[in-house]
């Protein structure tokens, strides 16, 4: 199994600055995407950012030029850099890692615990 361990949620003003964190451990023979969703109250999760295991990002229309992904894959952890948060960035953040067990495994997914994101206005 992998374990994903988040950190760095917390209350902001907006206008503010956050980075979460989300280490993986466990059985891990190599780790491909990476990415960050959230989910507001009342709304679907949706994708935040991810990064490839050869650097590539993608970002969501909402966040690019605020938000920078970013991973150390020697730690196996992935960052999320929150800057000029608005009210509306509010919502809880998981991290998303797809990984391998073996060289010849089909590609596993795991999920983070969630951190809270709250931006007050």
């Amino acid at each position: 199994q992998v374990q994903l361990v988040e950190s760095g949620g917390g209350l902001v003003q907006a206008g503010g600055s956050l980075r979460l964190s989300c280490a993986a451990s466990g059985s891990i023979f190599s780790i491909n995407r990476m990415g960050w969703y959230r989910q507001a109250p009342g709304k679907q999760r949706e994708l935040v950012a991810h990064i490839t295991s050869g650097g590539s990002t993608n970002y969501a229309d909402s966040v690019k030029g605020r938000f920078t992904i970013s991973r150390d894959n020697a730690k196996n952890t992935v960052y999320l850099q929150m800057n000029s948060l608005k009210p509306e960035d509010t919502a809880d953040y998981y991290c998303n890692v797809e990984w391998l067990r073996t060289p010849y495994s089909r590609s596993s997914a795991s999920w983070g615990q969630g951190t809270q994101v709250t931006v007050s206005s």
